[in-house]
């Protein structure tokens, strides 16, 4: 078995400061649950702003036929 390397995609959200916590975690729920996104890492910033770091495995094809 050969060794495998698990490569993401990786998406960063601007989050404006006056979106409540509800609405931010219903908007990172919808990019998980439809879009196959999980959270990675979320950074709130002084002024009130978030990132988050949205990710998901890529998912390569192999030939099954020589």
């Amino acid at each position: 078995m050969e060794g495998t390397t698990i490569e993401y995609e990786v998406q960063r959200v601007r989050l404006d400061r006056t979106l409540s916590r509800r609405a931010v975690s219903r908007l990172l729920i919808d990019e998980a649950e439809y879009k196959g996104w999980e959270l990675h890492r979320l950074r709130r910033y002084r002024d009130g702003t978030r990132d988050a770091w949205m990710r998901r495995k890529i998912i390569k094809a192999r030939r099954t036929m020589p």
